[in-house]
């Protein structure tokens, strides 16, 4: 072989290896995690577990809400962000499932606006509105529970009449 070939098959080598070590840290972090259940917060996940499943613990339930539906399906909803864990067990106590549950911040199109220390959040989809997000300045968010609580009452007592 000459050695403008090897030099050729060298750098070609050596750029194939730069280029495997930079793609494997995306290659890793895109494959779905099995024993991981990822949902954002105020929204709700459906999980299949085994249908013998008799009871559910979570770590911490202020971080996610699990409730066990028939045939060993539960819904998962995110309440807080952060990390805890479901334990699925069978009747005689038996853990079936011991799973993360991971709690992300919502993934539409929230704009953030600081007055000061206040934070206040807007889902703008395609217009901005007011959004709950935690976190979010406590007058703000009062403001926008007392909105949303009055608005619900209103739409019950206009459904009885």
């Amino acid at each position: 072989m000459s050695l403008k070939v090897q030099r050729i098959r060298a750098r070609f080598g050596l750029r194939s290896l730069a280029i495997g070590f930079l793609l494997w840290p995306t290659l890793a972090l895109a494959a779905p995690d099995p024993d991981r259940i990822a949902v954002n917060v105020d929204q709700a996940k459906l999980v299949r577990l085994p249908a013998k499943v008799a009871t559910i613990v979570v770590g911490n339930p202020l971080i996610a809400d699990v409730t066990l539906q028939t045939g060993g399906i539960v819904v998962v909803t995110g309440k807080g962000y952060g990390a805890t864990n479901l334990i699925a067990m069978d009747r005689a106590g038996d853990v079936l499932v011991d799973r993360l549950i991971q709690v992300e911040g919502p993934m539409d199109q929230v704009v953030t606006v600081y007055r000061g220390i206040d934070r206040e959040s807007y889902s703008c989809m395609p217009i901005c509105q007011r959004r709950v997000t935690l976190g979010d300045g406590e007058t703000y968010f009062k403001s926008a529970i007392d909105q949303a609580g009055s608005l619900s009452g209103q739409a019950a007592t206009a459904g009885t009449k």
